[in-house]
């Protein structure tokens, strides 16, 4: 059904671009007396078919039925079929080749950019694996580790050991937990193609950001995170449970990774009419050489301690594929207090 649907879809739109281009040569004939852009115009046609059909088909008919739309309406003798004399046969023949080299060219453009993109996204699944094995590992150890101990030597521990050892469980525990809804995030906008779309409505962005907020001092009370926020009233579209999950990863990645007890800023700012949301630290930074690569799924420290909040590739990787889904950018950097991170989210209205 949807393989129909798409060739109505490539046969409308050929032959709207093929009427249309038509049209226009008439228009210029008619108006103007230009009848050297004819070949050129049309051209122009089949390679927008070509761009945006499927396949070769598409743009090699579109081709044959500009031959012959030039030959029948735009060459002497007008409306009139005449492929015998000489310069008529040579022009069909040279426009068809240009025509069909054209499309041949463009469909093949158009395939290596999509191997291209299926590459990149290759690159991505198998970044964000290594970084699911490497994130669910540590903590995982961690809380065996910590079971077996205590199983082993409960008895002939002091109970202030027994809470450090209930403790750590518990804190591992919720990370794991944390990082089974980053995942569960994937699957609210990639289907099993790996399309990816989310379902937008207007959300209130100081609405989303509060939520984000308390659900971030939920999990750690005695952590500080001062909001900035514009007095206007803003309205996002956004699927808000992805943008308070995107908000929410960057305040844990700050609190975690800043080796800084100091408050976290939040800052939402409007620059020549572009909405930046900005999450900033008041540590030791990133490392520069990892920049380029922090939102591929390698995350912004590696785990040499064995601490396991140490791997955050999972949670910068999903950020990324969230805001992408929306049509906005993220990027981290460092400033010359710690490391900021700031992201993008457009179509905003300001009231």
């Amino acid at each position: 059904m949807k393989q129909h649907k798409r060739v109505f879809l490539d046969f409308a739109y050929a032959a709207v671009i093929l009427v249309t281009a038509f049209a226009l040569n008439l228009a210029l004939l008619q108006w103007f007396r230009i009848p050297s852009v004819t070949p050129m115009i049309f051209v122009l046609g089949v390679f927008l078919i070509a761009w945006r059909t499927q396949g070769y088909f598409w743009g090699i008919v579109s081709s044959l039925a500009s031959v012959m739309a030039v030959n029948y309406a735009f060459t002497y003798p007008y409306w009139a079929f005449n492929l015998i004399r000489p310069e008529c046969l040579a022009s069909a023949v040279v426009m068809l080749m240009v025509s069909i080299m054209t499309s041949t060219m463009t469909t093949q453009i158009k395939r290596q950019e999509q191997m291209k993109a299926e590459a990149e996204k290759e690159r991505m699944r198998g970044n964000l694996l290594r970084a699911v094995s490497h994130d669910l590992r540590t903590p995982l150890t961690s809380i065996i580790g910590s079971a077996n101990l205590y199983l082993e030597n409960g008895a002939m521990m002091q109970e202030t050991e027994k809470f450090t050892l209930i403790h750590n469980i518990h804190e591992d525990a919720n990370w794991l937990l944390n990082m089974v809804e980053n995942l569960l995030s994937v699957t609210r906008i990639q289907d099993d193609k790996g399309i990816t779309s989310v379902t937008k409505t207007d959300e209130s962005l100081e609405e989303v950001i509060s939520e984000a907020v308390r659900r971030f001092h939920k999990r750690f009370p005695g952590v500080t995170v001062q909001v900035h926020i514009p007095e206007s009233f803003i309205m996002v579209p956004m699927d808000a449970m992805l943008i308070e999950q995107v908000i929410n990863n960057l305040l844990e990645n700050a609190h975690f990774h800043s080796g800084s007890e100091k408050p976290i800023e939040l800052k939402v700012r409007t620059e020549n009419g572009v909405l930046y949301i900005t999450i900033k630290d008041h540590g030791k930074g990133i490392d520069p050489k990892r920049l380029p690569t922090l939102f591929d799924g390698g995350g912004v420290n590696t785990n040499e301690s064995g601490d396991s909040h140490k791997g955050m590739g999972i949670g910068l990787s999903i950020c990324k594929t969230i805001i992408n889904a929306h049509g906005g950018t993220i990027q981290a950097a460092n400033h010359a207090d710690g490391a900021m991170f700031t992201f993008t989210l457009p179509d905003w209205k300001e009231y």
